[in-house]
């Protein structure tokens, strides 16, 4: 047996340890998951059953059907989707303007105004909950779907991905367009949105995962039942004394639908974004 053909040897042994090791961290982390689908279709009585079994015996969807018909579900997933929907479109729109525009231009004072906009990334939210709180009051959006949509459309996290994804375009891409006699608003709109594609796709999950899971923000904005999101509604399964689980762990199951589904459809740009927004020319 040859030295090479060893080698080769150990490093298949070694790719074949990493790749169980990747494995049984997916499984762990995606058990609790799998066992929530699960519990999804059981009865209340097989639910609390010990020991615990994982795969339903009887399975049902009356969960499911008990939860909309109870819970008002329509409704809500309706509000949770027009807010997150448009609350993402406005995230791409300025974020993407407000990278694009620190990546390639520059003004007096534009490192120390995006260093300073950066740093808000170490101020918990909580801070931050009361100064945006009284700007919503004063501006009439307190108890309405703009209140969730317009504070954290501008995001420190956005304006960077955009920023770093854009310093990767050559400034001769722009320069040649001007020569051109392209416009600066055409060199925008007509070259770099499209170049950008892949890290406006990250943002996009991004700011629908946020939007979707949020439940501390429209709490605090929103006073009306009929205005809920999806995590407010779920919150309300957990009554004084009882929990509904079987309600909520149907409609848990529903919630994850949407964000799985966004994300099947952009994986290809999503892993692409994420492994160029880093880089630098």
């Amino acid at each position: 047996m040859t030295k090479n053909s060893v080698l080769k040897r150990l490093r298949r042994f070694d790719q074949s340890w990493i790749y169980l090791v990747l494995v049984f961290f997916a499984i762990v982390y995606l058990f609790p998951i799998l066992w929530v689908i699960l519990s999804s279709f059981k009865d209340g009585s097989e639910l609390f059953r010990w020991p615990p079994t994982l795969l339903p015996e009887d399975p049902t969807v009356q969960n499911y059907v008990q939860a909309f018909e109870k819970g008002d579900f329509g409704r809500f997933f309706l509000n949770s989707g027009l807010v997150t929907i448009a609350a993402t479109i406005l995230t791409i729109i300025i974020n993407t303007m407000a990278g694009y525009a620190f990546a390639k231009y520059r003004f007096k004072g534009d490192t120390f105004l995006f260093l300073f906009f950066i740093s808000t990334l170490m101020l918990p939210l909580e801070v931050l909950m009361i100064p945006i709180f009284q700007v919503i009051k004063v501006f009439g959006m307190y108890n309405s779907f703009w209140g969730l949509i317009i504070p954290p459309a501008a995001t420190p996290t956005g304006v960077f991905l955009l920023r770093q994804y854009f310093l990767t375009v050559p400034k001769d891409l722009m320069e040649a367009a001007r020569i051109d006699g392209a416009s600066e608003t055409k060199i925008f709109l007509k070259l770099m949105l499209p170049i950008a594609k892949p890290a406006m796709s990250v943002l996009a999950i991004f700011s629908f995962l946020w939007r979707w899971n949020d439940y501390i923000w429209p709490l605090l904005v929103i006073r009306d039942t009929e205005k809920y999101t999806v995590q407010l509604a779920l919150a309300n399964f957990a009554g004084q004394h009882t929990v509904d689980w079987n309600s909520m762990l149907a409609m848990s199951v529903v919630t994850m639908i949407p964000v799985l589904i966004l994300f099947l459809l952009f994986q290809k740009q999503f892993i692409k974004g994420m492994v160029t927004a880093g880089m630098k020319e």
